[in-house]
Formats: C-alpha cells, structure tokens, sequence
C-alpha cells in the first residue's frame, strides 16, 4: 500500500479533489447526496431524533461512492484523505451551488 500523496494546503488538495470527480453524474450524486444530508441534519435539530444524523452520514457516502464505483471508476479520496475530502465535499456542493462549478 502507498502512503497518501501529501499536500501543502487545501487548495492544492481541492485541486486534486475535483480531477477526482470530472464525471459529472458522480458530481450530481455527491451534490443529492450531500443535499439530503444536510436535511436529515435539519430533521435531527428539529426532533431530536439522532438516529437521522447517522442516515445523513450513511446516505451521503452510499451516494458518494456510487459515483465514485460506478461512474468515475475510482477510489473515494476520503479513504486516504479523510478530513480534507469531506471539506472538500461541502466546498464542492458550495461550488456547484453557486454556479462556479456545473451541475
């Protein structure tokens, strides 16, 4: 197993982060994906009920990793790369979003 590539700032690792996702299904999966999370985490302030925090979580990275298995045809960054890729996730959702990035 190779040591994960290592990066001087995040940026250099968003750069990184978004050749790993130039499909743009994979992008529109991990953009719902992300989206429902963010309303499952809603529905966990709004209830109470803590077991929706974990689908959020679940359901998010099942939506992620179809895209990366299925239509980019590789590994999710977030297995070498944890904490950067999940701010890269939200700094992507944020990009597409906003239009910067396509949807």
């Amino acid at each position: 197993m190779t040591a994960p590539v290592k990066f001087h700032d995040f940026q250099e690792f968003y750069s990184f982060y978004l050749s790993e996702h130039s499909n743009r299904t994979s992008r529109r999966l991990h953009f719902i994906g992300s989206t429902i999370a963010i309303l499952l985490a809603i529905g966990t302030i709004a209830t109470g009920n803590g077991w929706l925090l974990i689908l959020a979580l679940v359901q998010a990275y099942a939506f992620a990793w179809v895209g990366h298995f299925f239509h980019e045809r590789n590994r999710p960054a977030t297995f070498k790369h944890p904490i950067s890729s999940f701010i890269g996730d939200w700094r992507m959702w944020w990009d597409i979003l906003t239009g910067k990035i396509p949807f």
